[in-house]
């Protein structure tokens, strides 16, 4: 047995290994009691939530269903906002849409909100101004103000009531019909500058409006079928303050042959079911071990030690994880990760998120494909496409080419059909508004259209429109 997998897990087992990308406070005093207070606060999601996602996708892994991830590569706390939300969840929608018709699958969303505060950094300084501060690290840490870089604990407490806000908004739009395919959005193609792309796009919403005309002649349109009126939004993030992630860290209950609940996230009614056990000592034995913070968490490229903390504490969750598989890792490490994480070889337990860069997928994916194949393990493969095609523009703006992102989904697509193997999601960093962060897609943005409205604190994000290019693209 591997090391980092042997001995008795718990909530705080991962203390006892090494960790990066950890944050120093100046008061441990004043961080326990912020603990201490989070430990005591409602979870922010459901166990039997979880376990509807995890059965979700286990079928992504077998085929059935397909992945779609995408949110901000960093959120502020000032996005906890009803336009800001709204806006995600519209370009989320409306993408899976897309793809569902154009791969007749059912699309599995899961949203990188309501908890994607924290943000690794490649050092913990950087010059502003010619003197040397503490990195920004995220809002629960500290502000992009370069005068307030000192890690502060209460955030961690702000970062909480953050994510509820905003699961909450979430649960309240779907609750109230925001996803009702009755009443699709206006589908607005004016930004299209290239005529065949919007006559290509065109012909995909032709074929959308005609399925819901169809839908209202035979009455399908007036069903109260759940399916037709509402979906399911899970939430993720990063893991990446443990501390954190071990005070939402919560035990429930076994329940013996337990299935997947039938019903959905958001926007249906159930029976009152609590998250959590009466608050009593539970046997080991008798129960599992959630992370309640958010549906779906993964460990990043720089924190996915095998013998780290995080690999550690997210082997002992039951929530679906993922982890960021780029360049840096060869194959054998990959399978060892898997054997720790996935050792009941679980069908879509583990999501492994690749990001490798157009120009280096093909040096590096076959051989990590290759090397899963020779084990028993069914993880979900996902591209992410935006992390391995980051550029600095003329302009000095950090940036990402739309069509190096196509061009690694692609390939991607490609490389996992020549080896028997299948590309089963998309992990995007995206906003649903109209910033220029990135350049190319049907508006033809321009290097020197990138100051117009570059508005990210941290990565560029693929806008409304490039992110609907994106579906557009995959579905036709």
């Amino acid at each position: 047995m591997d090391s980092a997998s042997a001995g008795e897990w718990a909530p705080d087992s991962w203390k006892s290994r090494p960790i990066k990308q950890d944050v120093v406070y100046d008061d441990p005093a004043e961080l326990a009691a912020v603990l201490g207070r989070v430990a005591t606060l409602p979870p922010l999601v459901a166990a039997p939530e979880i376990d509807r996602l995890r059965g979700q996708l286990r079928d992504v892994a077998e085929g059935r269903a397909f992945l779609l991830q995408g949110g901000d590569c960093a959120e502020s706390f000032d996005y906890c906002n009803p336009e800001a939300i709204e806006d995600k969840l519209k370009i989320l929608l409306q993408m899976s849409l897309v793809l569902i018709w154009g791969m007749r699958l059912p699309i599995v969303r899961i949203a990188r909100m309501a908890g994607q505060y924290a943000k690794p950094r490649s050092s913990p300084f950087e010059m502003v101004n010619g003197e040397q501060i503490m990195s920004y690290r995220g809002d629960n840490v500290n502000s992009i103000d370069p005068a307030q870089r000192r890690p502060d604990p209460q955030r961690l407490l702000s970062a909480y009531f953050h994510s509820a806000s905003t699961i909450n908004y979430v649960r309240l739009l779907l609750d109230s019909g925001f996803a009702d395919i009755h009443k699709p959005e206006a589908w607005d193609l004016g930004h299209v500058r290239n005529d065949e792309i919007r006559r290509e796009y065109q012909t995909i919403v032709n074929h959308l409006t005609d399925a819901f005309g169809f839908m209202g002649v035979i009455g399908a349109a007036n069903s109260r079928m759940p399916a037709l009126t509402t979906v399911d939004i899970y939430s993720s993030h990063e893991a990446l303050l443990l501390d954190y992630e071990q005070a939402l860290t919560r035990p429930i209950a076994k329940k013996p042959d337990e299935e997947a609940p039938s019903a959905p996230v958001a926007g249906r009614k159930r029976p009152y079911e609590p998250s959590t056990p009466p608050r009593r000592q539970l046997a080991p034995e008798l129960c599992d071990w959630y992370n309640l913070s958010a549906h779906f968490i993964w460990i990043g490229d720089r924190t996915r030690q095998l013998n780290g903390a995080h690999i550690e504490y997210f082997r002992g969750v039951r929530n679906p994880v993922g982890v960021k598989v780029g360049p840096s890792m060869d194959a054998d490490e990959l399978v060892r990760v898997l054997d720790i994480l996935d050792p009941l070889l679980e069908p879509g337990r583990v999501t492994l998120i690749t990001r490798y860069g157009a120009g280096r997928i093909g040096d590096f994916l076959p051989a990590h494909v290759r090397a899963v194949q020779a084990t028993a393990h069914r993880p979900v493969w996902c591209c992410d496409p935006c992390h391995g095609n980051t550029t600095t523009a003329p302009t000095g703006h950090k940036t990402r080419s739309f069509d190096a992102i196509i061009s690694e989904i692609t390939s991607s697509i490609t490389i996992h059909r020549e080896l028997g193997s299948r590309l089963s999601g998309v992990h995007l960093e995206l906003t649903g508004e109209h910033v220029t962060e990135c350049t190319g897609g049907s508006q033809e943005l321009a290097p020197s259209d990138l100051p117009s409205n570059y508005q990210t604190f941290c990565d560029p994000r693929l806008n409304y429109e490039q992110s609907l290019d994106i579906a557009f693209k995959i579905a036709s």
